[in-house]
């Protein structure tokens, strides 16, 4: 364990990330962070995030940090915030763009790294995410920014970027997939089954030929 790598994983619950924390954690150190900011699926990510932890039991991650930021001066009305509906099933993903998301992530997760001797914040971006704060060059650069300013040099990698969510799910079909949370407007652990992410995510496991035993609302 000691000649063991470490790194930083940004984790919500949702398969990407979860996928991509026990990925990491069958040769490397790893350490999860989850991003507090008081959207309103939270609470549900966060059991379903402490669910899988247990469920996959590898020594190798280590207790979760959460790292309160609140959102709310800035995205103000947002239907992220409030009782506003979610973007449905048909509509676009432009519509499920966080402004500032991966910034804010990344650039704390930084900050963590360099206070805890840890090089690395890896993040479970897909190969497509169409927003501009999840490029191979936004990753690359900003991972050079943040070494420049933190006096710490910290790679942000971004291992799914070439990687589709039905590619994701066949290979690590045999991880306790059911047990992570995309959705947008969780009752509980239980996904809505109407919103853009439920249909993402419905759409992948079909493609991939998978069975889902995901428990959709609708």
């Amino acid at each position: 364990m000691e000649n063991m790598g470490k790194v930083s994983v940004l984790v919500s619950g949702g398969l990407d990330s979860c996928v991509l924390m026990a990925d990491h954690a069958q040769d490397s150190i790893v350490y999860p962070i989850y991003l507090q900011e008081g959207l309103k699926w939270e609470k549900s990510e966060l059991k379903t995030l402490k669910r899988f932890i247990k469920k996959i039991d590898n020594p190798n991650i280590q207790t979760l940090t959460i790292i309160q930021m609140p959102i709310t001066p800035f995205y103000l009305n947002h239907w992220s915030l409030t009782d506003q509906k979610a973007p449905g099933r048909d509509e676009p993903d432009s519509e499920v763009f966080l402004p500032g998301r991966n910034i804010i992530l990344i650039g704390l997760a930084a900050v963590w790294c360099s206070t805890h001797d840890v090089s690395e914040v890896s993040i479970g971006s897909l190969d497509d995410n169409p927003f501009p704060d999840a490029t191979d060059e936004f990753f690359d650069e900003f991972g050079k920014i943040l070494s420049k300013g933190l006096a710490f040099s910290v790679e942000v990698s971004a291992p799914y970027r070439g990687t589709k969510k039905h590619e994701l799910i066949k290979k690590f079909c045999s991880l306790p997939l059911d047990l992570t949370l995309t959705c947008m407007d969780p009752q509980d652990l239980l996904h809505c089954g109407n919103c853009n992410k439920c249909r993402e995510r419905q759409d992948a496991f079909n493609i991939a030929n998978v069975e889902d035993l995901t428990i959709y609302r609708n």
